[in-house]
């Protein structure tokens, strides 16, 4: 294994996980604010969960996001 080529694909893999993830809360936090579901002003309980099947890795992480 080329430990070069891991840590860069794996960054590669984070980044876009990232990005692609704070898009996807903040269109839908949006969204729920404005049809009225949400107010604004919550703390949101939130969980990711990390798979790679192939390694036999299944991770969870929990965390919260304020609004206000």
């Amino acid at each position: 294994m080329n430990e070069d080529v891991l840590n860069t694909s794996l960054r590669k893999f984070l980044k876009v996980v990232g990005v692609t993830s704070q898009r996807e809360i903040e269109k839908a936090i949006r969204a729920a604010v404005a049809s009225g579901k949400l107010k604004g002003n919550e703390t949101l309980k939130a969980r990711m969960h990390l798979t790679i099947g192939e390694a036999d890795l299944s991770h969870t992480i929990d965390g919260v996001i304020e609004l206000e």
